[in-house]
């Protein structure tokens, strides 16, 4: 079948232009092509005119034809020849024994053999999608796969070096995956960097992953490498793919002239450097987003690659193609290990179609997005949930008496339903006339018709939003890993579902928890196929996550359930230590300062080495819808609280500024009744104060996936911490 091709973001004429030329007769254009032959010949393709024959069809025939690499079913990977004595290393180029163990004993593999395995199942499939001038179009796995290679021979005729990386810095899109296909199949390593990451940190990670070449999306990216570039001795080129360079400099390239280099390169020469590739060497580097001082650059092999993204999928219903294709829409930052196994990785394993969001995803076009998709799978960070339910409640607030009572009718009966009988097909006939007549229509409009498996991770999610979603018969799936994990290590499933659980151990890898306390909690360890490599250039730090067996230590605290199921309770490093030498988990008392009051959005405890506990408090409120940075303005749930206690105000500096009676009395009650249902008085909140604004990533308070960084407020809110206590000694 002729494919419509889609290899350009909307509105860009640059790779409006760059993919005519790639394909020839443009997007959307009805025509079949095969780089192959003319590669396997010795002719290089003419991209600025016509670089594919017309009418030659891209079969796995073709396809085979330039390879040197016999095909997948007799495709070795390189021996591991067993000298390899550690579990880990802080080299770029170093190697480690892979983890085989009698429950995970599957032979490791290369991400190119994962990626030409799937060729042979979903080469005609839609592998890659996005709009362009308000239509979607695809790529197929067979087009995926060439331009990835011819990526990867571009990135070593500008130099680029086996262990060192090629850094990316954009926004989710085809050419994020053509660059990180193809620095993997070239012997380097993919080096994502946060978009809003400043000049200073996009010189750190490019240094310390000594990166030769950087990829970015936009002059604004490229303004940043250009600033620091004088200090990056190992970079050689950049290559920018959304915009055009604002004028020619010397070694700044586009991605049409990067593809153009790559043709110059004998596709036997790409093959021999695929065939010494190993399973137990690092393909690519996670950087922590450094919330307790230096990012970390996190080490992980191609064995970690391919095994999280089969089998930890796996744990979580991910269904191959053959049987349903699954459709997601990435949005959420590939310099995360959560997005880029899940749509990057794991798409390749399976067949997936991977919709590119747009780059305001989260500054309000993501529910535009969901709606012409209609994702099967959908994953966000408890954050992303939070902004549709608060949506939701501002719609529902100024809809007519009569449909926000049929709404609210209708998710209370979903609710009490999906909480009694959770494992339950067999469903009253009145929790099923709710979804038939009310909730099906709001998933339609979310979205979510189609999606059968909606996930979070990254961050804790509050009662009230899980709750939400069940009264909208949405469950959400946690799952819990690290970027040290390959992302998932539990999983949570249609089949492995516990409200407030992150799941059960992934099939295959080990978990346990030592030093536990009274109540079964203590810190988890986990060990398998998914533990990284190492941290780059820190044997220290390596040394302390990683024990003498090859246990992590992943400094997070929880329980095991007697079914397996994990539930976590905090952080090692966030403890609170009480002057009185009481150890005070934070995140339950936040969280039920929360649950308890619907008006505050973020709620941190402060109280190490101090008397007693106090509590910094946020409110809800809108964000700038350009910036995504909060506003003064109260959210419809934050006003309709103000109302039910008696207050008229609508900002935050209303009702901080005037100390809000009504608001201060309400949010004492609430704190107090918190209180009233704590262990003991050590675990009372004795002051509190409300901030004028909101934490944010700007602001420097929440870091690049919504964590909160907690040193950072500490020193952010110093005098008002100070002030809790220095009154106390008066």
């Amino acid at each position: 079948m002729p494919e419509m091709l889609l290899l350009m973001s909307a509105g860009s004429v640059l790779r409006t232009v760059f993919l005519s030329r790639l394909l020839p007769g443009g997007p959307g254009c009805v025509r079949k092509l095969s780089l192959s032959l003319q590669c396997r010949q010795g002719v290089r393709p003419n991209v600025t005119s016509s670089s594919l024959t017309d009418g030659q069809t891209l079969s796995k025939e073709s396809i085979s034809h330039a390879l040197t690499l016999p095909s997948p079913e007799k495709a070795k990977d390189a021996q591991l020849d067993g000298s390899e004595e550690t579990l880990w290393t802080t080299r770029a180029d170093g190697r480690v024994r892979p983890r085989l163990h009698p429950a995970c004993p599957q032979p490791p593999y290369t991400v190119h053999r994962m990626f030409y395995e799937a060729l042979d199942k979903y080469g005609d499939l839609s592998a890659l999608g996005f709009k362009r001038q308000g239509t979607w179009e695809h790529i197929s796995y067979s087009q995926y796969y060439l331009l990835a290679r011819r990526t990867a021979k571009g990135f070593l005729k500008l130099g680029l070096e086996q262990a060192h990386s090629v850094a990316i810095l954009g926004f989710n899109s085809p050419e994020w995956f053509f660059s990180a296909v193809g620095t993997v199949f070239a012997g380097g390593i993919v080096t994502g960097i946060y978009t809003t990451s400043s000049s200073e940190a996009c010189q750190y990670i490019a240094h310390d992953s000594r990166a030769n070449i950087i990829v970015v999306d936009t002059q604004k990216q490229l303004e940043k490498i250009l600033k620091v570039w004088k200090n990056l001795p190992h970079l050689k080129a950049v290559v920018i793919y959304g915009e055009a360079p604002p004028k020619k400099m010397a070694n700044v390239y586009t991605m049409e002239e990067l593809m153009e280099l790559g043709d110059e390169l004998l596709e036997e020469t790409l093959d021999a450097i695929i065939n010494t590739q190993q399973p137990n060497q690092c393909c690519v580097l996670i950087y922590t987003s450094g919330t307790t001082g230096s990012p970390k650059g996190v080490m992980l092999s191609q064995d970690n690659i391919t095994w999280t993204a089969r089998y930890g999928s796996q744990a979580g219903d991910i269904q191959p193609a053959e049987v349903q294709q699954e459709v997601v829409v990435s949005y959420l930052p590939l310099s995360h290990i959560a997005a880029q196994i899940y749509d990057l990785w794991t798409g390749i394993q399976w067949g997936a179609q991977v919709c590119f969001a747009e780059p305001d995803a989260l500054k309000g076009s993501l529910l535009n997005t969901l709606r012409e998709v209609e994702p099967t799978s959908h994953m966000g960070v408890p954050r992303v949930w939070e902004k549709i339910m608060e949506r939701i409640q501002e719609v529902t607030a100024q809809s007519g008496f009569i449909r926000r009572k049929m709404l609210l009718w209708a998710m209370s009966v979903t609710l009490e339903q999906n909480l009694t009988c959770p494992g339950s097909d067999l469903k009253p006939f009145t929790a099923r006339l709710a979804d038939y007549l009310v909730l099906a229509k709001v998933r339609q409009a979310l979205g979510f018709a189609k999606c059968q498996k909606s996930f979070y991770g990254a961050a804790p999610m509050t009662a009230e939003t899980q709750h939400f979603f069940l009264g909208l018969n949405i469950r959400l799936y946690a799952g819990y890993g690290l970027s040290e994990t390959s992302g998932p290590h539990f999983m949570s499933s249609p089949y492995n579902y516990r409200l407030y659980s992150s799941g059960k151990v992934v099939p295959g890898c080990l978990a346990k928890v030592v030093n536990e306390d009274s109540e079964g909690v203590g810190e988890i360890c986990l060990w398998g196929r998914t533990i990284f490599m190492g941290y780059l250039n820190m044997e220290d730090k390596t040394r302390e996550a990683i024990d003498a067996e090859g246990w992590l230590h992943t400094g997070d605290t929880g329980r095991l359930d007697a079914d397996g199921f994990l539930y976590i309770t905090g952080r090692l490093k966030e403890l609170i230590i009480t002057a009185g030498g009481e150890n005070v988990p934070p995140v339950p008392i936040e969280e039920a300062v929360k649950t308890e009051l619907p008006i505050i959005s973020n709620a941190m405890l402060i109280g190490d080495q101090r008397k007693f506990l106090s509590m910094l408090l946020t409110l809800k409120c809108t964000l700038d819808p350009d910036t995504s940075d909060p506003t003064d303005n109260l959210t419809e749930q934050a006003m309709e609280f103000c109302q039910r206690v008696g207050s008229k105000a609508t900002t935050v500096s209303e009702i901080v500024g005037t100390k809000d009676e009504a608001v201060y009395q309400a949010i004492e009650q609430g704190i107090q009744r918190v209180n009233k249902n704590a262990a003991a008085r050590p675990y009372h909140i004795q002051k509190w104060a409300i901030l004028q604004k909101d934490f944010s990533i700007s602001g420097g308070e929440l870091g690049p996936t919504m964590k909160l960084k907690r040193l950072t407020v500490l020193d952010k809110y110093k005098d008002i911490i100070d002030s809790f206590y220095r009154e106390q000694r008066k």
